[in-house]
């Protein structure tokens, strides 16, 4: 009678040592942390975000470019703009309206006659000359007037002399001068020294015009 009792009792302890283990072959592994997981596509991952920052870095540098070439622009106008206003500025101040005469050379057509050198004399002294080069007489020819002299003359009467050197009609040495007389008032003066070809006579003309 006491033996199967002790029988049961050891049968017992051995369902119960048994049961862990079956429960640790049929149980599925748990998976892995899920923290750990996304260690090994870091790199893969922080390439791709390198990827994508680099158009947007590029595309944010191209209007900053832009605005900083906008702003250069815009300074180098300002500087120009303030070189004219202080050239204008000084003139008027070197040259008073009250006292001011400015000599002009233009050229109409000049097709008999390659203008190479202008000499210009205000009341017996010399005030201008000036030697041309291939470029200005071509410019001259498309219509352009230079400025040749700029200065201060009192009120009253005044002699102009320009004297114009060049090669004229069949390739020979022509020298010929202008001359007017005009009267310096309280207004700035302003005077042309023209050259113009004379079809009639074939061969050039020179004449000064005043302007006021």
């Amino acid at each position: 009678m006491l033996l199967r009792p002790f029988r049961l009792s050891l049968a017992a302890l051995l369902l119960a040592a048994a049961a862990p283990l079956a429960l640790s072959q049929t149980t599925p592994a748990a998976p892995a942390p899920a923290a750990s997981a996304p260690s090994a596509a870091a790199p893969a991952a922080t390439g791709a975000s390198a990827v994508a920052l680099a158009p947007a870095t590029a595309a944010s540098a191209a209007p900053l470019a832009a605005t900083l070439d906008g702003r250069v622009q815009d300074v180098k106008n300002d500087v120009i703009k303030l070189n004219r206003d202080l050239l204008v500025l000084e003139e008027e101040l070197l040259f008073p309206a009250n006292t001011q005469v400015a000599l002009f050379v233009s050229m109409d057509v000049g097709k008999m006659f390659e203008l190479d050198s202008v000499q210009v004399k205000l009341d017996d002294k010399v005030v201008a000359a000036y030697l041309y080069t291939p470029l200005e007489v071509a410019a001259l020819h498309r219509g352009g007037v230079q400025r040749v002299w700029i200065g201060n003359l009192k009120t009253g009467d005044h002699e102009l002399v320009a004297y114009f050197t060049g090669k004229g009609p069949h390739d020979r040495d022509y020298k010929r001068g202008a001359t007017v007389k005009f009267e310096k008032g309280t207004e700035a003066k302003y005077i042309e020294l023209r050259i113009k070809d004379s079809m009639g006579k074939l061969q050039p003309e020179f004449d000064v015009k005043l302007w006021q």
